[in-house]
């Protein structure tokens, strides 16, 4: 991944509601979640939605398809994982205890787990 790529990325999560939208994405899975949705349970006027859904569609980290009347919004899983492995790319640097916090959290995480009945 690029920096500038990546920078757009970092960016469109550091805001408050984008970062609750993305969230609230990814706990809702593949599946996604319909905009009407989003906006009722993050209590977000349609309009303030629309324009954050933009900016992370922009930066690559939601997907949107039409299911009949309704638009459903999805987190890109594939942006988000290469968005977490830039950042993590060099951590250990021939210190593989620096990362091993980051993998233990890695291996108990809910989307990666059949048992929770999410997966990524």
């Amino acid at each position: 991944m690029e920096s500038d790529l990546a920078i757009k990325r970092l960016a469109a999560l550091a805001q408050e509601s984008r970062l609750a939208v993305f969230r609230l994405l990814v706990k809702a899975g593949k599946g996604g979640v319909a905009a009407g949705d989003i906006a009722r349970a993050l209590g977000v006027p349609a309009n303030t939605l629309s324009a954050q859904l933009g900016v992370l569609a922009n930066a690559g980290l939601v997907l949107s398809r039409r299911d009949g009347r309704s638009i459903l919004y999805a987190a890109d899983f594939d942006a988000m994982g290469a968005l977490l492995l830039y950042l993590m790319e060099d951590c250990c640097q021939g210190r593989p205890e620096v990362c091993a916090p980051l993998a233990e959290v890695a291996s108990r995480a809910a989307c990666c787990s059949e048992k929770q009945g999410v997966r990524s």
